[in-house]
């Protein structure tokens, strides 16, 4: 079996190369915040995203931007080796599991580039060797995005087998939406240029470090979206009157912070670092 290849860290340039297209919302967002520079006001409507796979500074475009009329992250074959009922799980790690370490983080948004909270994302893998376990649930598990849309997954770097590619394959679906399936690759593999099912739109940024490998890729799920209301339009304003992160606020929206009262002015999720009296551009005193 064909073992990884050992080759020079590439840079983030070189782990993704993008078709030319406009410079999206939430790539200026990760720029700004990567270089600790202030948002822009107009530019605030979803998180502020500004993982970057390089101490650079240099932000990593996402895959594919949610706000530029680009196409939901694209599908791909199930393959045959798909089980239903996996384990819900964020680390398919087992003792004495041989393989590099892999971790994978993002985000699932939807069509106006807002997260997608409570999303399934099922995945499955080859082992270190190419093969799948197709009695039992060795490298499959799902879970669910957080309330940012956030998803982090613990693994192994899948081996190769006959005729693909280093690939790890992925069932998502928004609540009551449709499954997406589809699967993620690595950059830099040799057989991605004889893989006749590769597509570059689903490379993700990969890096070393931790005593193992880290990925990261944004998916955009087809869910309709308000750009001024919140991720999810079924979802109604906070009824709350605390402040609490990763809630969506609309205009209006009344909460308490340290015991002093705040009006909401601008739509936005709220984060750590975004408390009323830090940002008055959202939150006003009253």
């Amino acid at each position: 079996m064909d073992s990884e290849p050992h080759s020079p860290n590439p840079s983030p340039a070189e782990q993704y190369r993008p078709a030319s297209r406009p410079i999206s919302r939430k790539t200026v967002l990760r720029a700004a915040v990567a270089a600790g520079a202030a948002i822009p006001v107009a530019l605030i409507g979803g998180p502020a995203l500004a993982r970057t796979m390089a101490t650079t500074g240099t932000s990593v475009p996402l895959t594919p931007p949610c706000d530029d009329g680009d196409d939901p992250t694209p599908e791909q074959i199930e393959g045959p080796y798909f089980k239903p009922n996996s384990p819900e799980r964020t680390s398919l790690l087992e003792p004495g599991m041989p393989g590099t370490h892999l971790t994978v983080s993002g985000y699932v948004f939807g069509s106006a580039c807002l997260p997608v909270a409570g999303a399934l994302l099922d995945f499955w893998q080859a082992d270190d060797n190419g093969a799948y376990d197709n009695t039992g649930f060795t490298l499959r598990g799902h879970q669910y995005t957080d309330s940012t849309g956030a998803f982090a997954l613990t693994t192994i770097v899948p081996g190769l087998y006959p005729g693909r590619t280093r690939h790890i394959h992925v069932k998502l679906q928004a609540p009551g939406r449709p499954i997406l399936t589809t699967q993620l690759y690595f950059p830099n593999e040799p057989r991605n240029n004889t893989d006749t099912i590769f597509d570059p739109r689903l490379l993700m940024t990969v890096r070393d470090g931790n005593g193992g490998r880290e990925a990261a890729f944004d998916f955009v799920l087809d869910v309709p979206q308000d750009p001024g209301g919140g991720g999810d339009p079924t979802t109604p304003p906070p009824s709350g009157t605390t402040w609490t992160a990763g809630t969506t606020y609309r205009p209006g929206d009344r909460v308490t912070y340290a015991g002093k009262p705040y009006v909401c002015v601008q739509t936005h999720t709220a984060q750590a670092g975004w408390e009323p009296p830090s940002v008055p551009a959202l939150w006003q005193a009253g």
